[in-house]
Order: structure tokens, then sequence, then C-alpha cells
């Protein structure tokens, strides 16, 4: 009893520091703002990369032609081998629209390159081919909704900031119980670990956060490190370019996107598991750095609930505490990511969700943190096991090993990993 009085003690304490953070950033941190004028002659490229998308495409497509960019704004889309109707779907919600334009690819990625990168270097290709240069490139994920000037407010929020990278974390639609349990995680992981305000002004690689649903990058910046080339085998690519920006001197900032930006990844526990399993094998820099997160993650949230329903006398009081900072920690997340008195775009019904449904959704998700904490342990074993059976795949592409990594280089990635690499692959 002893040793676990201690150990839940030091789980309320850590706790209540993820609580502090999740709070100070809730309060603090930035977010997209509606320029009131907006006077520019920048010219915007976005590319949209889509595989097997013929639902929300079009949403997609129709929300960018409904675009208020007072500049010159083009949208290329790129069908990536999709085995649906991607392709017609796309062509016909562009329409007669001169500034949109659908490319198809019917090959398979090279050898070392990721699905998403491969997708994403075709089309920076396409928006630097040919007629004046673009001064913004931006990547937009086929299942993001966007609001009518969210383009706008994210352009003007990349030169305000003199940023290369501006990321408008996009407010994440959780329909599903699964959904609704393991979504939130992915934003308490780096509310809960970092100052998000500090980590916008460092060019520590270790503090850069990004989501790859939507990424803004000042287009001189980013041919400047050779665009998604150098994170061609990436699982993480948005994090691994955001890291790659900071280790040459650029500055990469993360932004709420609420009001602006949202997005559903995953429809059904099928496909969350597998778009988890896919990247959490690199989350933590390995089994060994795996097996450590599980062991902070259990005192800090998993020991106090435990203890809160089992304990007795002041230990239980303890735990109780513990629970509630850490059910407070992920409310205080779930907050940051979601609008004030509206949705962005939204899909499913989402953007007619009032903001007391949305804090009742919250609290309830909040409740079973602990819960969440196991499903998501299993998840990284899971993918770890499949990583080591070569069984990876998303979208039925394969995700093979490498076999091009030096242990040279495999040793300094591990190096790059730190304590609050929660977020490393969350995002």
């Amino acid at each position: 009893m002893p040793v676990v009085e201690r150990l839940t003690v030091s789980g309320a304490v850590l706790a209540t520091l993820a609580a502090t953070l999740s709070i100070g950033n809730t309060l603090s941190m930035p977010r997209l703002r509606r320029p009131v004028t907006v006077e520019t002659n920048e010219r915007v490229v976005v590319c949209v990369p889509a595989r097997d998308e013929e639902t929300t495409l079009p949403l997609l497509i129709g929300d960018l032609r409904a675009q208020t960019y007072p500049g010159e704004l083009r949208v290329i889309v790129l069908d990536d081998e999709s085995r649906d109707g991607t392709l017609d779907a796309a062509h016909r919600a562009a329409g007669e629209d001169s500034r949109i334009v659908v490319e198809s690819n019917t090959l398979p990625p090279p050898p070392g390159w990721t699905g998403k990168a491969a997708a994403c270097l075709r089309l920076a290709d396409l928006a630097f081919a040919g007629g004046p240069p673009a001064d913004v490139i931006a990547f937009v994920d086929a299942d993001v909704r966007l609001s009518p000037d969210a383009i706008t407010a994210t352009v003007a929020e990349l030169r305000r900031r003199g940023a290369a990278l501006v990321c408008p974390w996009p407010e994440q639609y959780a329909d599903s119980i699964a959904e609704r349990l393991l979504q939130p995680l992915l934003s308490f992981s780096w509310m809960s670990t970092t100052v998000v305000a500090a980590a916008n002004r460092s060019l520590r690689q270790s503090l850069a956060v990004a989501c790859g649903q939507f990424l803004m990058f000042d287009a001189a910046a980013y041919r400047r490190i050779g665009g998604h080339e150098p994170v061609a085998s990436s699982v993480t690519e948005d994090l691994a370019i955001a890291r790659v920006l900071r280790r040459h001197g650029e500055r990469t900032v993360l932004v709420s996107g609420a009001g602006f930006v949202g997005c559903r990844m995953y429809r059904n526990w099928t496909d969350l598991r597998m778009g988890y399993t896919r990247w959490l094998w690199s989350a933590f820099g390995g089994r060994a750095g795996s097996s450590a997160v599980f062991t902070l993650a259990a005192v800090t949230y998993l020991l106090p609930a435990v203890v809160a329903v089992l304990g007795s006398g002041r230990v239980r009081r303890v735990g109780t505490l513990g629970y509630l900072a850490g059910v407070i920690a992920r409310l205080g997340s779930a907050i940051s990511e979601t609008a004030p008195f509206e949705t962005a775009g939204g899909n499913d019904g989402a953007a007619g969700r009032t903001t007391i449904d949305s804090m009742v959704r919250h609290v309830a998700s909040a409740g079973v943190h602990p819960l969440a904490t196991v499903v998501f342990a299993g998840l990284v074993v899971d993918s770890h096991i499949r990583r080591a059976r070569n069984t990876l795949s998303w979208k039925d592409r394969p995700l093979q090993r490498s076999t091009n990594t030096t242990p040279s280089r495999r040793v300094q990635k591990r190096k790059r990993r730190t304590p609050m690499s929660i977020l490393d692959g969350a995002v």
C-alpha cells in the first residue's frame, strides 16, 4: 500500500500539471481570426491529395469554390489511384470553375515513398509548373471542411507571424463511440505536454506540432527545403516537415482552426484502428520508448482512477483528485479545438451542433479518459506487432519497412525524441 500511495500521489501531481498546461493553453491558444479588410496580390495554390474520397471530396471542392479570398486562388486536385469514383466526383464538383484543375495519378508511389508524400510531391510539381510562381502553397486533405474565409484567415495569419508554415488545427468531428473516445487524444497529446505560445516562438524541433489535414506554407520556404522530398518515407510527414523547416531556421506556428477548419478522419472502429496502427509504432522512438510512455500514462491517468474506485481514506481522495485533474486536462484540450459559437464547414450534421451539445459530448468523453488511455495503449501494441510482421497498410497500400535507412540515421532519429513525444506521432 505505501508503494501504491506514493505512485497515486505522483500520478495526481502529474495529472495536475497536465491540467494546468491544458487550461493555460486553452486560455492563450492563438486562433484564426477573420480579417476585417484584406488587400493582397499573393497567389495561393491549394493542393488536395485524394484517394478513395468519392463522398467527401465533392464537399471540400464546394467549400473551395466558395472561398472569399481576394487574391489569385488556384486549386489542384490529384486523384491518387482511387478505386472508387473519386475522379468523376471531382470533375463533377469542379464544374466549369477555371480555378480548379483535376489531375489523375495511376502509378504507385516510388520505392521509399509513402503514398501521401508522393502525392504531395506531384501536387507541388504541378503547382510550380508554368505561369507566375505561387507565393503560398497549402495542402488540404480531401475529408476536410472549410468555412468561406478559411483561406483568407490562414494567409493573413501566415504573413502576420512571418512564419514558413502555419497549421490551423482542425476541429475534429467525432460521431461514433470509438471516435469520441480516441480522437480527442490528438489535441490532448500536445495541449497537456507543452506551452503552445512558447513552442510557436521556438525553433526546437522537439516542440514542433503540425496536423497534415491542413498545412499552409510560404512557397519560397517550402521550396528551399526541397518540399516533401526530405520526408518521403515518413508515416508522419506533417510533423516531419515541420521539423525540417525548423532545422533550417524557419518558423512553424500552430493555431486553432476552430470555426474555420473541421475534419472527420474516421467513420468506424475498423478505419480508426487501421489509421492509428499505421503510424503508432513510430510515435515514441521504439518499443522501449512506448513502454516508458505506457508506464507514465498508467501512473498519471489510469492508477488514480482505479484507486478512486477501489481505494479508501486518504489515498482514495488523492486518486479522485488525480482522476478529476486528468478529466480537466482532456476537457481543456477539447475546448481549444472547438469553435466558441459556431462550427466549421462541418459534415454529417456537425454544422448544426450547438455549443451546449458540444460541451456535453466533451464532458462525457473526458470522463472516460482512463479507458481511452488503455485503448490507445492497445493500439500502440497492435501497431508494433503489425510493424514486426510487415503487415501495415493504409487504403490497401502496404507500408513496407524501410530498407534504406542507415544505422546512424536511426540513432539520430531516436535522439530527437523527447519525454513529451506522445505528440510526435499523434498528429
